[in-house]
C-alpha cells in the first residue's frame, strides 16, 4: 500500500534553511546521496509547494552531463520518472514534464491521490508537509540531521504541532549526518 512519507534533510537544531534562506550546509556528500537515492527509488510521486518545486525543478537538467557523479545522475533519473504535483496559487505554468499545479491544498484529493498511487508519494518542503502533518496524511517521516546548528531560519516541522513519532531505523554517515525513520503514530 502506498504511504506519503516526508523526507526532509535539516540542521541538528530542526532548520530546513537558515535565517538568510541557505541551505548550503545541507548539500549531501556521495554517500548520503546515493542513500538518499535508495530512499526515493519507490516514489512515483512528489508533492510540492512553489518554492520547494522551484528548487528541485533543476534535476531536469541536472544528470545530463556525462562527467557528473553517479549519483547525481541516479537521482535525476528517479526524479524525471516521478509525477510532480506543485501547489501554488502563483505559478503560471510548470516548467517540467510531468507536472501539474494545484492551486490549493485539499486534504481529501491528496489521500485519494496516495491510495491510488502505484508507489510511494513523496512530500518535499516543510510548508505542504505542514499542512499535510496537520491533517492527519503523512505516514512516516524520513529525517537527515546535517551536523551543523544555523540558529534559526525555517522549521522542518510547524511549530504549532505536537507530533507521534515511533523510531523504525537510524543510520549514521562518515561526514556525521544521521538518518532517523519514523512511523506517524496516530490516536
Amino acid at each position: 500500500m502506498p504511504r506519503l512519507v516526508y523526507f526532509a534533510i535539516a540542521s541538528v537544531d530542526g532548520y530546513t534553511a537558515d535565517t538568510s534562506g541557505g541551505f548550503d550546509w545541507a548539500a549531501p556528500d556521495a554517500e548520503v546521496h546515493a542513500f538518499v537515492n535508495d530512499l526515493e527509488r519507490d516514489v512515483s510521486t512528489y508533492l510540492y509547494g512553489r518554492r520547494m518545486y522551484e528548487t528541485m525543478q533543476v534535476w531536469q537538467t541536472f544528470g545530463d552531463d556525462p562527467d557528473e557523479e553517479p549519483e547525481v545522475v541516479d537521482f535525476a533519473g528517479i526524479w524525471r520518472s516521478a509525477d510532480k504535483v506543485v501547489y501554488s496559487s502563483t505559478l503560471a505554468e510548470p516548467v517540467t514534464p510531468r507536472t501539474t499545479i494545484q492551486r490549493h491544498f485539499d486534504p481529501d484529493a491528496v489521500r485519494a491521490l496516495v491510495a491510488d498511487a502505484p508507489g510511494d508519494v513523496g512530500i518535499g518542503g516543510p510548508t505542504i508537509a505542514a499542512a499535510a502533518l496537520r491533517a492527519g496524511l503523512v505516514d512516516e517521516v524520513q529525517l537527515i540531521l546535517v551536523p551543523v546548528a544555523v540558529g534559526g531560519g525555517t522549521p522542518a516541522f510547524p511549530l504549532d504541532l505536537t507530533l507521534g513519532l515511533d523510531l523504525q531505523e537510524e543510520r549514521r554517515f562518515a561526514n556525521g549526518s544521521v538518518f532517523l525513520r519514523y512511523l506517524v503514530t496516530r490516536g
